[in-house]
C-alpha cells in the first residue's frame, strides 16, 4: 500500500510508503488521504491526525505522469471532483487537530499542505521547496496566502517566485515548523504530541482550533478555489508543457520564447 492507516490510541496515522517512487502522490494516493481524514470526522475514536512519511524522504510531491493523466479535463466531471482537491479540501476542512512529521525532502504540495497542520515537527534533514513556478505553474493549497501570512511578503516571495528549495532551520524562522531535531527523536516526539491532544477535552481542542481558524477560512477557501483555476489552465499552456517535457528528458528547461 502506498499509503498506510492506522489508528491507536486515539490517532490516525497516514503514512507516505512509496519510497521506491520518493512518496511521489498518485490520484489513489490522493484519494486514499482524502478518505482517512473524512472518516475520522465522524469517528469519536480518533482524537488527533498525525502525518509521517519515511526518514529518508517525505514526499516528493505529485507523481508527474500519473497527475497530467489525472488531471486532463473529463466532460461533466467537476475539476472539485479530484482526488486532489478532496485531499485539500479534507485536510483544510478538518475539525481536529493535525500533526506532520517531516524528514527529508517535502516537495510542492508536501510542503503547502503543511500550512493547514496544526503542529509541524522537522528533523535535521528536512528540506523544503514549492518549484510551482520552475513548472510553468503557480502556488496551491492557499499557499499564496498562507505563506505571507506566516513568513512575511518578501520571505514568502522569494520562495514562491524562486521555488528554491531552503531547510528545516529557515523553515523554523519562518515559522512553517514549530520545531527542529535529531531524525531521529522526529517519529517518537511526533507521537508524544499527538498524544498529548488525544488526552485533552477533546471538544476544548476542536474549539481552541476552530476559533483560531475562523476568521481566515473563507479566504483560504476562496484562495483554494484561485490557485486552482488558474492551475488548471496553467497545466495546459506551453510553459508547463517545456517544464515537463525538459523534466522527463532531464534537461534544463528554456522558456525563453514564452511570452
Amino acid at each position: 500500500m502506498d499509503i498506510l492507516t492506522s489508528k491507536a490510541d486515539g490517532i490516525l496515522t497516514i503514512e507516505f510508503n512509496r519510497p521506491e517512487r520518493k512518496n511521489a502522490i498518485t490520484a489513489v494516493m490522493y484519494q486514499a488521504m482524502a478518505d482517512a481524514i473524512n472518516e475520522a470526522e465522524t469517528d469519536s475514536a480518533v482524537r488527533a491526525i498525525l502525518l509521517v512519511g519515511k526518514p529518508e524522504i517525505f514526499t516528493a510531491g505529485n507523481d508527474l505522469p500519473d497527475f497530467l493523466q489525472n488531471s486532463k479535463p473529463v466532460e461533466g466531471v467537476p475539476p472539485e471532483a479530484r482526488p486532489v482537491f478532496q485531499f485539500m479540501r479534507a485536510l483544510s476542512g478538518s475539525t481536529k487537530p493535525v500533526v506532520a512529521a517531516v524528514s527529508g525532502a517535502a516537495v510542492g504540495i508536501g510542503t503547502t499542505m503543511l500550512m493547514h497542520c496544526d503542529l509541524v515537527y522537522a528533523a535535521d534533514n528536512a528540506k523544503f521547496s514549492m518549484p510551482f513556478s520552475q513548472l510553468g505553474l503557480c502556488p496551491e493549497f492557499a499557499s499564496s496566502l498562507l505563506l505571507p501570512q506566516l513568513a512575511g511578503y518578501p520571505r514568502a516571495a522569494e520562495k514562491l517566485l524562486l521555488g528554491e528549495a531552503f531547510l528545516a532551520q529557515e523553515a523554523l524562522e519562518m515559522g512553517l515548523v514549530s520545531k527542529v531535531m535529531p531524525l531521529a527523536e522526529l517519529r517518537t516526539f511526533a507521537e508524544s504530541q499527538a498524544a498529548k491532544l488525544v488526552a485533552l477535552p477533546a471538544a476544548s481542542v476542536r474549539a481552541t482550533k476552530a476559533l483560531m481558524k475562523r476568521a481566515r477560512t473563507p479566504a483560504i477557501n476562496d484562495a483554494i478555489a484561485a490557485e486552482n483555476k488558474l492551475f488548471a489552465a496553467m497545466l495546459l499552456a506551453p510553459e508547463a508543457k517545456e517544464a515537463m517535457t525538459a523534466f522527463m528528458e532531464k534537461r534544463k528547461p528554456d522558456f525563453s520564447r514564452f511570452a
